[in-house]
């Protein structure tokens, strides 16, 4: 019995990803990345893999909520920061549950378009930068000592493959001061903030 405790625990330390690692290392082919290999390119859109993930359930009750599920869906290629369940969990109390409302729409397509980047942008490719989200607004990207912060939320997982772009997980959302009107003031008709 105790032999097969230790096989389990085992097994299960194997499966636990190096996750701020990822970044520093070498990143490897899709075949040889245990992750990417269960969940092939062709798995779905951001949305789908998100939605499957099962840890992402409130952010995309928030891209619903905001009206963002069919430009996530889009062609693309986006780079999203995806903030856990547990990390939409850690905002002040209430604070999701205001931004949820339907008159709220606008600040939380704002707030969730902080969060993503055009193009797909891999582990491999990340470094200490400035970058414009497609709000327009600046996100600051950190790498110090193999662990990368993105607006002082640090990436916990990286390089989760959809059809249309790349997840990152984050265990922060990452808040601005974001206008009411931010989501879609200026903005293409075809931009994921709209």
């Amino acid at each position: 019995m105790k032999t097969l405790g230790v096989i389990a625990l085992a097994s299960l330390l194997a499966t636990v990803p190096a996750l701020p690692a990822a970044f520093a290392q070498e990143h490897p082919k899709q075949a040889e990345h245990p992750q990417l290999s269960e969940r092939p390119v062709k798995a779905g859109d951001i949305v789908a893999v998100a939605t499957a993930a099962g840890s992402f359930k409130t952010l995309v009750a928030a891209i619903e909520a905001a009206g963002l599920t069919a430009k996530l869906q889009g062609e693309g290629p986006f780079t999203v920061f995806a903030p856990t369940d547990e990390a939409f969990a850690k905002l002040p109390a209430g604070t999701l549950e205001n931004l949820l409302k339907p008159e709220n729409k606008e600040k939380l397509a704002g707030l969730l378009a902080c969060h993503v980047l055009p193009g797909r942008i891999m582990a491999a490719d990340v470094k200490t930068m400035k970058a414009a989200t497609v709000s327009g607004q600046d996100v600051n990207i950190k790498v110090e000592q193999g662990n990368v912060t993105v607006g002082g939320a640090m990436v916990v997982k990286a390089d989760v493959m959809a059809a249309n772009g790349v997840i990152h997980v984050v265990d922060a959302v990452v808040l601005a001061d974001v206008p009411a009107d931010a989501g879609t003031a200026g903005r293409p008709k075809d931009h994921p903030a709209h």
